[in-house]
């Protein structure tokens, strides 16, 4: 079977979930299961979580020859602990959140996902969800597009580019990949090395999914399963997401919070985890020259305190 799609950092992330057999955990972004058959091979149970069915019946064959120690749920890892706990777990081991678009998805015209060839405008992880980027570029008003092409791609033309999209939905609706790629090509200023259109499908792509959204939730899910002792494993391939999940492991690492008009410091609520360096985890020049992909993924991670002062 061909490959669906490369892990990135897997030494990495075996090193610090360190699976056994006996212990528990969750794949929350199974793509065609590569992490977790990594976590399957050293005898680990795993439940893999993914919204894209085409991915689950990819990781089913993929690890289908481990037996019962691995189960493959369709949904989103933003409601992981109400899927996990359904699925019989209450606490687990570890858990890994590979978070974006796979190889695959990207690779595939009519995932719509990428100018790189002609697709439908989709970019749906789920495509059993209703909402897609035709959608987006074909109803949202001018200024909700200039938002989320600036807050999500950040993209410093946003204006002129919303601008255009509305102006040529007017004549016509925008159907494809190719026709929003020829569109920003057309009106964006100056030469990049990357293409004009980069950020602006990455932030159709992340408001179409709710990304940002989804990876808060899941983040709290996810801590909430951990035992004393549970790691969690963050993967992140830009900087909005990074920032979002470098904020939540500082958060929840400080035991006191102190503020200047309290007399003295104060218990955090939301203790969760053992300090861990601020540095995040990237690939090895190696990795890098065989999966190219790997060049922006930030690995950060986090150890459940064993005397966390918050219950489940």
């Amino acid at each position: 079977m061909t490959a669906y799609h490369a892990p990135v950092l897997p030494r990495e992330v075996v090193a610090l979930l360190a699976p056994e057999p006996g212990k528990r955990f969750v794949d929350g972004t199974l793509g065609g299961g590569g992490h977790t058959s990594a976590l399957l091979e050293e005898g680990a149970e795993v439940i893999g979580l993914d919204r894209d069915q085409e991915a689950l019946t990819a990781a089913g064959l993929r690890c289908a020859s481990f037996g019962d120690l691995f189960r493959g749920v369709h949904g989103n890892f933003a409601d992981m602990a109400s899927l996990v706990r359904g699925a019989g777990w209450e606490t687990v081991d570890g858990v890994l959140l590979d978070i974006g678009v796979s190889s695959r998805q990207l690779d595939a015209p009519e995932r719509g996902f990428s100018f790189q060839g002609d697709g439908p405008l989709d970019m749906r992880m789920d495509q059993s969800a209703g909402f897609s980027a035709a959608d987006v570029v074909n109803t949202y008003p001018e200024d909700s597009l200039k938002r989320l092409l600036w807050e999500f791609g950040e993209e410093k033309f946003a204006g002129r580019i919303a601008r255009a999209i509305v102006e040529e939905r007017q004549r016509r609706p925008l159907a494809t990949t190719r026709d929003l790629a020829a569109l920003v090509e057309r009106v964006y200023p100056g030469h990049s090395k990357r293409h004009p259109a980069t950020r602006t499908f990455q932030a159709i792509r992340m408001e179409v999914n709710a990304e940002l959204a989804s990876l808060e939730r899941g983040l709290e899910g996810a801590a909430s399963l951990l035992r004393p002792g549970g790691r969690l494993a963050v993967i992140t391939f830009h900087s909005l997401e990074d920032r979002i999940v470098k904020n939540f492991f500082r958060d929840r690492s400080q035991r006191w919070m102190d503020r200047p008009e309290w007399p003295a410091p104060r218990p955090n609520p939301d203790f969760w985890f053992e300090p861990v360096g601020r540095k995040p985890i990237e690939a090895s020049e190696d990795e890098v020259r065989v999966n190219p992909r790997a060049r922006s993924a930030k690995l950060r991670w986090g150890e459940r305190h064993a005397d966390t002062l918050r219950q489940a």
